[in-house]
């Protein structure tokens, strides 16, 4: 069964109704994707492109005009797909008047677990996401980048074999971020899958073993990151130490260049423009600081595709 996917999506299509007088907007259009065991597949897209419409269509929060999904092979119109799913929605609400600890409690009730395994899921959960030193203060008290964590910990409590997550990282400090990626990482290396949207590339590029582009409902472009993210140079950065007066010298007066005090850096599209420049900063008795090459990026990629 390895060769049934995590998530196949055929045809999806989500279509709301417009408000009186205006056009039904069409949310998501003739979605397929796939989604494989034990990978990490970022759902990439601008706000409204249709990120969440397409998640909530996943977990049943929201019928499809047309298409199907299947989990694991099940349909998702039946409950027993979602069984070994954990969902984050994009923004987690809880009661405030529940602490950490027992919101994280009635979340793993709703699984039916027997109460040694209810503890020892809690206290795996909390210390995942950091929150073990605030887990029995009323969750009211929590900040944004909190809830996030606990959103986080639920979707963890039933230790589900794929996780959705809709922008998971969006109100998580730079500390946190990388918690979260930490915690991605580890939780690929035991065998899980994880669907999470985002419109955090640089997060998305560090964890990624796939990405999809949404772009007004539209997938645009798919595939393993080192597919898209072509190898070759864009261009290189040059940072060198020179004497102000002797720059001129260079012949490179129509490069972008940057300059504070006496270091300065050029950025060059080849090596052959790039080396004449090398050889005659040290003739100069200048002091080259770096050789920077610049690939082409994740983000170099969706400003492309979404014509950005």
């Amino acid at each position: 069964m390895m060769s049934v996917p995590a998530v196949h999506i055929e045809d999806l299509t989500k279509i709301y109704s417009g408000d009186l007088g205006k056009k039904p907007i069409r949310a998501v259009e003739h979605l397929d994707l796939d989604v494989h065991r034990g990978e990490v597949f970022a759902f990439l897209g601008a706000n409204g492109a249709g990120k969440t419409t397409t998640l909530k269509c996943m977990t049943r929060l929201l019928f499809p005009t047309q298409g199907k999904i299947e989990i694991f092979g099940v349909s998702n119109r039946s409950p027993k797909a979602m069984h070994p799913v954990g969902f984050m929605p994009e923004q987690p609400h809880m009661y405030g008047y529940l602490t950490g600890r027992e919101f994280l409690s009635l979340v793993s009730k709703l699984f039916k677990m027997n109460r040694s395994l209810q503890k020892e899921r809690i206290e795996f959960c909390l210390e995942k996401v950091g929150l073990k030193a605030r887990a029995d203060q009323p969750v009211r008290g929590y900040s944004r980048g909190m809830m996030q964590r606990l959103g986080l910990a639920q979707a963890l409590i039933n230790d589900p074999e794929l996780l959705i997550l809709d922008e998971p990282m969006s109100n998580l400090d730079p500390i946190g971020r990388k918690e979260f990626r930490d915690l991605i990482l580890d939780l690929k290396a035991q065998g899980k899958t994880i669907f999470f949207s985002s419109h955090i590339l640089s997060d998305a590029e560090l964890v990624a073993d796939r990405v999809g582009i949404l772009n007004q409902g539209k997938l645009i472009n798919t595939g393993k990151l080192e597919a898209l993210i072509q190898e070759e140079t864009r261009f290189i950065d040059v940072a060198f130490v020179l004497p102000p007066d002797q720059i001129s010298k260079l012949g490179c007066e129509k490069k972008q260049t940057l300059q504070h005090d006496n270091k300065i850096q050029i950025r060059f599209e080849s090596e052959e423009e790039m080396q004449p420049v090398l050889e005659k900063i040290l003739k100069l008795n200048g002091h080259v600081v770096s050789v920077i090459p610049q690939k082409r990026s994740l983000e170099d990629i969706f400003m492309t595709e979404v014509g950005g």
